[in-house]
């Protein structure tokens, strides 16, 4: 009688064991189509696409938004959501002006570049090449600046990622990057200033760290592990900018929305530094992180202001967006509560170079659209 009670007792241990792995696969099956995370192949052009009308977006919402970005010289606009593409529209002519722009057209990234800078970074500390934490002159050597000793050592890799140099910005050229032009204002840490000079150093930073020039570092620990095939300009005597298609940016984005790994394959396994990165990184500029924006914050200093304004970075998109921003309207931006990524680039549509309205506009209507 004994044994027939254990007996029975196993059977319903085995029953319920069965009914919870039942369970679990039903509710896996009942995962909406094109619910997984979507990678597209790292060798191939092929992409997987979904419609806006399967999600059930508004077709006179998408038509709105449509317009608006041809309006404002849109060239390229993607959204992905989960990895697939959802809208990818051209227009106009590709940058020399000799054929329509397409999806293999280039175009430039101006400052939406920096996110990628910060994301190389983050590279190269895992690498054990650099911390983020070391005196920039460690990288560029002793008088990589004007400042007294005591001060420029005071600046670490850390300052540059965050705008935080204390480096005076009321210079006649902002992204001379010339010991003449990097003068003392502020310790370091103390202020927040949007300067061009300090954040194009960190290229010779991680070049001399890694021993290579900067395109190699970039297409050896990114670009050949997710597909994409930009490269960096000399454009003038000091920036360095990233050019590449509206998908390549579109492949970053989806690297950044699934925390640094591309599918299963890890890249940026520091998660301390993801974190750092895509969050606050000061006190003196809520919606900055490392060379990334953020959205949903309380308040903000805009490029070329000095003062903080309490507003968010686009009222009208998620509080979680994250965004890579650029003149004249290069925009990546990656929103993890939507699964969504949208990259837009063009022409300037405003009189504004980093156009904050613009922005807040398109999200406006890709709101509309979705909702």
């Amino acid at each position: 009688m004994k044994h027939t009670v254990s007996g029975s007792y196993y059977l319903i241990c085995r029953f319920l064991i069965f009914l919870l792995i039942a369970s679990s696969g039903c509710k896996k099956t009942s995962d909406p189509p094109g619910s997984k995370l979507y990678f597209p192949p790292k060798d191939s052009q092929s992409w997987e696409s979904i419609t806006p009308a399967s999600l059930g977006w508004s077709s006179d919402g998408l038509e709105r938004l449509l317009t608006f970005l041809s309006d404002n010289n849109t060239r390229a606009f993607i959204i992905l959501k989960n990895g697939r593409i959802i809208i990818e529209e051209y227009r106009g002519n590709n940058i020399l002006n000799t054929a329509p722009f397409t999806s293999s057209s280039i175009w430039y990234w101006a400052s939406a570049g920096k996110a990628l800078t910060a994301f190389l970074a983050g590279l190269a500390q895992q690498e054990g090449l650099l911390s983020i934490n070391d005196k920039t002159s460690d990288y560029l050597g002793s008088g990589w600046t004007s400042l007294p000793a005591e001060k420029e050592d005071m600046i670490t890799l850390r300052h540059q990622l965050t705008m935080t140099t204390g480096l005076d910005y009321n210079v006649s050229d902002t992204d001379c990057s010339s010991p003449s032009c990097l003068l003392y204002k502020a310790d370091a840490g103390t202020q927040w200033f949007y300067h061009n000079a300090p954040y194009t150093l960190l290229e010779n930073v991680i070049s001399n760290a890694s021993g290579g020039s900067y395109n190699n570092y970039t297409d050896t620990r990114l670009e050949s592990k997710t597909g994409m095939s930009g490269t960096w300009i000399k454009t003038g005597d000091y920036n360095n900018i990233y050019y590449s298609t509206a998908r390549d940016a579109a492949r970053f984005g989806l690297l950044i929305l699934n925390y640094g790994k591309w599918g299963d394959d890890p890249i940026l396994t520091d998660e301390g530094y993801f974190d750092a990165m895509v969050n606050t990184s000061q006190s003196l500029n809520l919606s900055y992180g490392f060379l990334w924006w953020l959205n949903g914050k309380s308040s903000i200093i805009y490029p070329g202001l000095a003062t903080t304004l309490n507003v968010s970075l686009s009222p009208a998109a998620p509080d979680d967006m994250i965004a890579a921003m650029g003149k004249n309207g290069q925009f990546i931006n990656i929103i993890p509560s939507l699964g969504m990524v949208v990259v837009r680039m063009g022409e300037a549509p405003g009189t504004n170079l980093v156009p904050v309205t613009f922005h807040n506009e398109m999200w406006q209507k890709i709101m509309q659209m979705i909702n």
